[in-house]
């Protein structure tokens, strides 16, 4: 790389799209792929993939993405906050009249091409599973961690140099991929198009796949769009109706780039039509069926968290999901609760602070209605060693008595016994107790330690996530005028901070030792 040039992992970069210099050499907004009145379609990857996705997500929808996420208010932000780099009079392209038709809305951020939510960075982590049904089982039992993982992981305050008030990407993605046409919206009847569909295609999940006795009728989405022809293909061939229903659900989009040399001969022998529609339906979690070609067996991806400033960081929530998938084979868990709450969900993880400010709902009582196990007492201070989390397995009542609203620090540490009432036993007393079981050899044990301190601590509050940093590195900057900018000085600071604490310098300094305390000397150490 050039001397002035440094890999960093932020989800976005702060001033992308803002009035001024954000590339370098720098492009003026234009470009027929995107049509942006705020960035270049240099920005995008010039395989020819990504402008085609941008152009026929635009032609699909009939005009631009609309991206708006809420303003920050300060003490001198302008209320009600009409966004300022709007451009009312530009008249290049016939979608520049979005602006003109209530694209954008009061006290919003607002952004108008696919790269700013697909330009995102994040962190999602691929498994292999042993057979498909340990790939269903994962598939389901991950999916209410998702907007869990999402707000622990916070780490998007800022777009287009503005402070936003949420924290993290995923609607902003959301957002810039959605093609859906006004009737698929439900703002026209339907005329053209076939049904209704309630969320992009980006979106979290909408479905239950595993064929689990325990997953029961009333925890799938009664209103769940499919496309009954393609099910009754699939359940011809043999497919059985839960998953059946899934590839049916997901099959209700449009492709959204076809290669012409696809188009030419139907080859039986390559899966390529089906990883077309498979590959952009970007659920939070998806379920990857081995290719035709390759010895590949079946996966499952978790993709909701978002990317951290550190490799540490990083590598602590890579580990922690992957033990929490040994957590949940090994202990037999069960985590269901209706996919209508982990919708919800994933909008609270939006929340600024979401990780502190927030409550999400969670199931009560993970272990299986299969006769219970006895797991020994974990070593993070919610239980006593020796004390044990066996409890009896979850009857089989009104679904809604089977989980409440909780803290995340109640979810990842565990809440605390209330009379002869055991609480959630939380995530990384289960990790270590599945530790306890394991011959962990010293070294490896004591890193692992490190990691879940991070995100035991992460979910108390005791140290911030990086939103909560970011948000504070600028609202405390000399040139913040409290009026939710980010100039380009600010900008500028912010990023030589985020390559200081990257090169593991400037951790106990200042903000840095919010978001690390006393983990940066341990490490040392």
């Amino acid at each position: 790389m050039a001397p002035n040039e440094y890999p960093i992992t932020l989800t976005t970069f702060p001033r992308l799209g803002a009035k001024g210099i954000f590339t370098d050499p720098y492009y003026p907004p234009a470009g027929d792929n995107l049509r942006s009145q705020f960035v270049p379609d240099e920005v995008a990857n010039p395989h020819i993939r990504f402008p085609t996705l941008a152009a026929n997500i635009r032609a699909r929808r009939g005009r631009k993405v609309e991206i708006n996420v809420p303003i920050y208010r300060d003490e001198n932000t302008p209320w009600p906050f009409t966004d300022p780099t709007v451009d009312y009079d530009l008249h290049r392209y016939p979608e520049d009249d979005d602006v003109r038709k209530g694209a954008v809305k009061k006290n919003s951020i607002y952004m108008d091409a696919m790269v700013f939510g697909m330009g995102s960075c994040c962190l999602q982590i691929t498994f292999q599973a042993k057979n498909i049904t340990e790939g269903r089982t994962l598939y389901d039992q991950l999916s209410p961690l998702g907007p869990v993982m999402l707000a622990l992981t916070a780490a998007t305050p800022l777009y287009k140099g503005f402070i936003a008030d949420s924290d993290v990407r995923w609607n902003q993605i959301s957002a810039s991929v959605d093609d859906r046409t006004s009737e698929e919206l439900g703002e026209k009847p339907l005329m053209k198009d076939r049904w209704r569909i309630a969320k992009s295609r980006y979106a979290s999940n909408s479905t239950y796949i595993s064929k689990d006795p325990r997953l029961r009728g009333e925890y799938l989405d009664p209103n769940l769009t499919i496309d009954r022809d393609i099910k009754q293909k699939l359940l011809d061939g043999g497919m059985d109706d839960l998953l059946a229903t899934h590839f049916a659900h997901l099959f209700i989009r449009d492709p959204l780039v076809i290669f012409s040399e696809d188009l030419r001969e139907l080859d039986l022998e390559k899966t390529d039509h089906f990883e077309n529609l498979q590959s952009t339906n970007w659920q939070h979690m998806r379920f990857k069926p081995p290719p035709h070609d390759e010895a590949t067996g079946w996966r499952v991806e978790f993709r909701p968290m978002e990317i951290q400033i550190t490799d540490f960081e990083n590598a602590a929530f890579a580990v922690f999901i992957v033990l929490i998938t040994r957590v949940i084979l090994t202990f037999d868990l069960n985590f269901y609760i209706p996919i209508t709450k982990v919708t919800e969900n994933m909008e609270t993880a939006h929340a600024r602070d979401a990780v502190l400010t927030q409550k999400f709902y969670f199931r009560k009582n993970p272990f299986s209605s299969r006769p219970p196990r006895t797991f020994t007492g974990g070593s993070s201070g919610t239980s006593t060693p020796g004390q044990g989390f066996s409890r009896p397995p979850s009857p089989f009542g009104p679904v809604e008595n089977e989980y409440e609203l909780m803290t995340i620090d109640e979810i990842i540490n565990g809440q605390q016994k209330v009379g002869d009432e055991a609480g959630f036993p939380g995530l990384i007393p289960l990790v270590e107790n599945y530790l306890n079981s394991m011959n962990v050899d010293v070294e490896t044990r004591c890193k692992l330690a490190i990691y879940l301190n991070l995100i035991r601590k992460r979910a108390s509050g005791e140290l911030w996530t990086g939103a909560k940093w970011i948000r504070n590195f600028v609202r405390e900057h000399p040139e913040y005028k409290k009026d939710s900018v980010v100039s380009d000085g600010i900008c500028f600071d912010l990023i030589k901070a985020v390559e200081k604490i990257t090169e593991g310098g400037g951790w106990d300094e200042g903000l840095g030792k919010q978001m690390f305390g006393q983990i940066a000397e341990t490490l040392g150490e």
